[in-house]
């Protein structure tokens, strides 16, 4: 077991670090929403396409993945996954120069298929390292460097894109000379095109050094494609806590999607501030989501990962419930505190739902459960469209309270009925 263990070592590392770079990507999407709002006097159902078309990417995208690595391998899906995230980054530079926010809903687009491919292939991975019974700890202690990558994608957002924003507003740009509208958009937008291009690089770095590494290859990779994914597809959906826990996954990431989407926006209607102060808050709620990734991890020595996430969803449900009729420092101090109850959602969900699916289906099961993150497409744009409609930030959050409820559900019946 110890000559595993050290086997494995290196290659676990370099796994656990694609986890940060796809956190990179999900958390600046976060900030680009309150960056092209103001730049491009957008409304908040606009603004929300950032978020339709990264998250889309994963539900086009998680199955040919998963088709590609059970043919090939874990190491070839993540090369993959790394080129595709690279050369999304690298189209935010003509879509820029283009000013075009198509064009930079394609290039999020193009990124977030790698980012699809990566997650697709990193989280059966992980899990495959090492015995079944301590495989959701494990992915939670792989995930503990997503929510560090969430941190890194923060301090960039604010110290390169939302410090670069000009404080002007949409009716102020309205009055503005066209050229002197141009050049200052040009500048903003420049900011953000640089800032994706230098993570680019630093992921190509990356590809080169796994390229050269000797990754494990575990169990069935490399074997050829099974004649047809049917009899797949009939064995996972047999079994009820995958099945559910493919739901639970959608309005989880959901939930997590408008949450952090509309951190910024809600600071600034409860207390005024721009972007980049804002931004401060949304640090805090990572820095909390991180905290009790660790603590959770540590907890699932003595407790069930479902009896833990039975205890966050019903804190989450509280915590939503006061920033929606809360007001001021009260309702951001519930906000930063959802961030702690997520924490523990998304890989014990992944985790739980794939716990007794055969080694040989994990790959599609994976997919799946992937291709469930379409929720952060889809269930953001309703709550930018309540946001819009009602006038009220903290009113749209009724959104993200039925999400959680429905994962609460989730938690409580695999509690109840194990398989």
């Amino acid at each position: 077991m110890s000559e595993t263990k050290k086997y494995y070592a290196l290659p676990f590392a370099l796994v656990s670090v694609l986890f940060m770079l796809w956190g990179i990507a999900n958390n600046m999407n976060d900030t680009l929403l309150a960056a092209f709002k103001r730049i491009m006097s957008m409304s908040d159902l606009q603004t929300s396409l950032v978020q339709f078309a990264f998250y889309g990417a994963y539900f086009c995208i998680a199955l040919p993945a998963a088709l590609f690595i059970k043919r090939h391998s874990y190491k070839s899906g993540i090369l993959l996954g790394l080129v595709v995230y690279a050369t999304g980054t690298m189209l935010f530079y003509p879509a820029g120069e283009l000013a075009s926010y198509p064009f930079f809903l394609f290039a999020i687009y193009v990124m977030a298929c790698g980012c699809a491919v990566l997650e697709t292939t990193a989280n059966p991975y992980i899990l495959a390292m090492g015995p079944r019974e301590t495989a959701t700890r494990r992915l939670n202690i792989a995930q503990t460097l997503n929510p560090l990558g969430a941190i890194i994608g923060i301090l960039l957002s604010r110290m390169f894109i939302l410090s670069e924003l000009k404080e002007a507003d949409a009716a102020e740009r309205a009055q503005m000379n066209g050229d002197l509208l141009r050049l200052m958009q040009t500048q903003e937008l420049n900011a953000i095109s640089g800032t994706y291009m230098i993570i680019g690089f630093v992921l190509l770095a990356l590809m080169i050094i796994i390229a050269i590494t000797k990754m494990p290859a575990m169990k069935d990779d490399g074997e050829d494609e099974p004649k047809t994914q049917g009899g797949i597809f009939h064995r996972l959906w047999a079994i009820r806590r995958y099945r559910y826990g493919v739901i639970a996954q959608f309005f989880y990431v959901g939930a997590q999607t408008c949450v952090w989407s509309f951190t910024i926006r809600l600071v600034m209607a409860e207390t005024g501030m721009l972007e980049a102060a804002a931004s401060d808050i949304f640090l805090y709620s990572i820095l909390a989501f991180t905290a009790f990734r660790f603590l959770f991890t540590a907890l699932m020595k003595r407790f069930a990962p479902s009896q833990l996430m039975i205890w966050a969803g019903l804190v989450a449900v509280a915590l939503t419930l006061t920033v929606i009729f809360g007001h001021g420092m009260v309702a951001i101090v519930a906000l930063v505190g959802i961030s702690a109850c997520m924490s523990l959602m998304f890989p014990t969900i992944y985790g739980i739902a794939l716990e007794h699916i055969d080694p040989a289906d994990a790959k599609i099961g994976a997919s799946g459960l992937i291709m469930a993150i379409l929720g952060g497409a889809l269930i953001t744009p309703l709550q930018a469209l309540m946001s819009d409609v009602t006038g009220s930030v903290s009113t749209s959050f009724c959104v993200p309270l039925g999400c959680f409820i429905i994962v609460l559900i989730y938690a409580i019946s695999v509690t109840n009925h194990g398989k």
